[in-house]
């Protein structure tokens, strides 16, 4: 946790003075800051400021969108309390079919201790989230991290990845099921395709989290909300999976034969695992 004097410093940059402001140039990457407090909106840009980042700024939901068009930002850290439209409602947007950013990573900042914000964060697309008050340095570690995925070099010439109707192109990030495309934000194609090339494996969610998020601690409601977003896009009937199975007080497998396996799996409407998430 930062400190007050950390949170609040007041040398990190303009006010954001409504709609959408721009920050100094960086090579890091560029990131849209959305949060209608220009004290957190000013101290977080400084931060990713000095991080190396190019930052531009907007103050409610309706500027963020235009500027995540316009600006195709990198990333984009995103309040879920905003004026006139809520954080959930951009990422929603910003997730939609035909809306040209549906690949745009999300990292979400949500009130402390409100675990519904949270799950619902990440159940409208949110790669991450981090609650306030929150140490900048920590947010920073937090949009690398996210940014070091999406950038991940795949080995030249790695084959497509393919089983149950799916077929994943590492190095396109194309996804498709029985040749459709696949709407997938970022962690959902990285899951999906860890799930592929460990097919026939139980994949425990810390394993899943360390592998796929990078983390070595965190929040294990993520890889939950995440296995369950990517079943509902993947499966036939989410409600009942045949390829991506929950195992009992172990975690996840994917089965190359959907439902080949479901002696020694559960259905994820009754599944749960140890902590009782499905």
């Amino acid at each position: 946790m930062a400190s007050s004097n950390e949170r609040f410093t007041g040398d990190a940059g303009a006010g954001a003075g409504g709609g959408v402001s721009g920050g100094a140039a960086g090579a890091a990457g560029r990131v849209l800051v959305v949060d209608d407090d220009p004290t957190v909106s000013e101290v977080v840009a400084g931060y990713l400021e000095r991080a190396g980042f190019t930052v531009h700024r907007a103050d409610d939901g309706p500027s963020a969108l235009e500027a995540a068009t316009r600006l195709r930002p990198d990333l984009v850290v995103l309040d879920l309390m905003l004026p006139g439209m809520d954080g959930l409602e951009v990422c929603r947007r910003l997730r939609a079919h035909g809306a040209g950013t549906p690949h745009l990573p999300v990292v979400m900042l949500t009130a402390r201790g409100d675990e519904e914000d949270r799950i619902l964060g990440l159940e409208v697309g949110a790669d991450d989230y981090v609650t306030k008050p929150f140490s900048p340095r920590e947010l920073v570690l937090r949009v690398r991290s996210v940014l070091r995925r999406t950038s991940a070099a795949v080995p030249a010439g790695e084959p497509l990845l393919s089983a149950a109707g799916l077929t994943v192109d590492p190095v396109a990030r194309r996804a498709t099921r029985d040749g459709v495309e696949l709407a997938l934000t970022l962690r959902e194609f990285d899951l999906l395709a860890y799930f592929l090339r460990h097919a026939g494996q139980v994949c425990e969610r810390e394993r899943l989290m360390r592998e796929v998020w990078g983390w070595d601690f965190g929040d294990l409601s993520t890889v939950t909300v995440h296995v369950r977003r990517l079943r509902s896009k993947v499966e036939k009937d989410p409600a009942d999976p045949q390829v991506i199975r929950t195992v009992w007080g172990a975690g996840y497998r994917f089965d190359a034969v959907p439902g080949a396996s479901a002696r020694t799996a559960v259905p994820a409407a009754t599944a749960r695992t140890e902590d009782g998430r499905v």
